[in-house]
């Protein structure tokens, strides 16, 4: 298996897993919406000459098994920067197998080399298993809003 740096050719692959992980949103009662997004819109912000956005892909004897999506945030207060995940995912059959694991390492370690104090993030409320993930990862929930638990992983001091 192999994790990667997404490029402009995988903007049709990353819209199909964005769709995958709306439905499954939807299924968790996290998300209850209608995407918007589309290729062009993909390839125009995340790959265009001002990226918004950044997405590592891992993929399995060719076959792309999920992604994650996350971009950067700077605190002028603290002065250093930290990554926000937007969305990880991992397709149906593929879950529970170590994929969203080395995705998020491999994000630690973009998050490493770039700097970044932190990774944080949201999860739905009712996605308990992925809860637990997150805290086998060494992630901590920093506060509540509600039900929905926000996350932080610190990636150095």
């Amino acid at each position: 298996m192999i994790v990667r740096t997404a490029t402009k050719k995988d903007s049709n692959i990353l819209l199909g897993l964005i769709e995958q992980k709306a439905e499954f949103d939807r299924s968790m009662k996290g998300f209850c919406g209608e995407i918007s997004t589309t290729v062009e819109k993909i390839e125009r912000t995340l790959f265009g000459d001002y990226p918004f956005a950044h997405a590592l892909l891992i993929e399995q004897h060719s076959e792309v098994l999920g992604f994650a999506l996350f971009h950067y945030r700077y605190s002028s207060f603290r002065g250093e920067p930290s990554i926000w995940l937007d969305d990880l995912f991992v397709t149906g059959k593929q879950r529970s197998k170590g994929y969203g694991r080395e995705l998020m390492l491999a994000l630690k370690s973009q998050a490493e080399s770039s700097a970044a104090s932190h990774m944080a993030w949201t999860a739905s409320p009712n996605n308990q298993k992925a809860h637990e993930f997150y805290k086998r990862l060494g992630a901590e929930v920093e506060r509540m809003e509600g039900l929905r638990p926000y996350f932080r992983w610190a990636v150095y001091g």
